[in-house]
C-alpha cells in the first residue's frame, strides 16, 4: 500500500511495513530513556502505530473523490450553505503534536451541492495528514472550489496548538484563526460579513479583508 501525496503530480512514497514502524517506536522510548522490553512498555509500539494508523488516515483517502458525488436537484436553492463548528483533531508538521479545532466551511451554489456530511469529511481527510493550519485552511477552501466551481468559497479554521501550550512558549488557551475566502466571499463585503455573522464573528480584523 502506497500513501496519496500532499502533491498529485509527485511519486507516491513507499510505506514501510508494521515491523519497521514498532522498530522505530522502540527506538525513540529507549532515547527517551525508558526500556521497551519492561512489562507496561512491551505492547505500545504496536499501540502507537496502531493509533497512527487513525491520526493519519487522511492520506489514504482522495478528497476529491469524496466531493464527487453531487446534487443538481435542489429547486434553485442558490443561498450560502454553511456548516459550522466541524470539530478536528489534526497534528502538527513540525513537532507531531495535537491540533484541535473547529472548521467553518461554507459556498455559494452554483448549480450543483454536495450532501452536508461531505463537507465534514473534507475536515478529516485533510486533518489527518502532518499540518500545519494555514496549509490545511487553503486545502480545503481549494478543494471545494475546485470540485464544486461554486460562485464562492469560505472557510475559517480556530484551532489550539499543544506545540504552543505542552512545550516552548508554554501558552495554554491561546487560539490560531486562519482563513480563506473565495470568489464572492472575497470580492462582496456583504457576503463576507453574512458568513461571519453565521458564525458568530463579527468581521474586525484580519477575517474582515481575507
Amino acid at each position: 500500500m502506497t500513501s496519496k501525496p500532499l502533491d498529485a503530480s509527485a511519486e507516491p512514497l513507499p510505506r514501510p511495513d508494521r515491523t519497521d514502524a514498532e522498530d522505530a517506536v522502540r527506538t525513540l522510548i529507549r532515547w527517551a530513556g525508558d526500556d521497551p522490553d519492561r512489562e507496561g512498555l512491551l505492547d505500545t509500539p504496536a499501540r502507537v502505530v496502531r493509533s497512527y494508523e487513525e491520526f493519519f488516515a487522511g492520506y489514504l483517502e482522495d478528497p476529491e473523490q469524496t466531493l464527487s458525488r453531487t446534487f443538481s436537484e435542489v429547486d434553485g436553492y442558490d443561498e450560502m450553505i454553511v456548516m459550522t463548528d466541524i470539530r478536528f483533531e489534526s497534528h502538527c508538521e513540525h513537532h507531531m503534536v495535537p491540533i484541535i479545532g473547529k472548521a467553518h466551511v461554507a459556498y455559494l451554489p452554483d448549480r450543483r451541492v454536495v450532501g452536508i456530511s461531505k463537507l465534514a469529511r473534507l475536515v478529516d481527510i485533510y486533518a489527518k495528514r502532518l499540518q500545519i493550519q494555514e496549509r490545511m485552511t487553503v486545502q480545503i477552501a481549494d478543494t471545494l472550489n475546485d470540485v464544486l466551481q461554486p460562485k464562492g468559497v469560505a472557510v475559517v479554521i480556530e484551532a489550539a496548538h499543544q506545540c504552543m501550550s505542552t512545550r516552548g512558549v508554554h501558552k495554554v488557551g491561546a487560539a490560531m484563526v486562519t482563513s480563506r475566502m473565495l470568489g464572492a466571499f472575497r470580492s462582496d463585503s456583504s457576503t463576507r460579513r453574512e458568513f461571519l455573522a453565521m458564525i458568530g464573528r463579527t468581521g474586525a480584523g484580519p477575517l474582515s479583508n481575507t
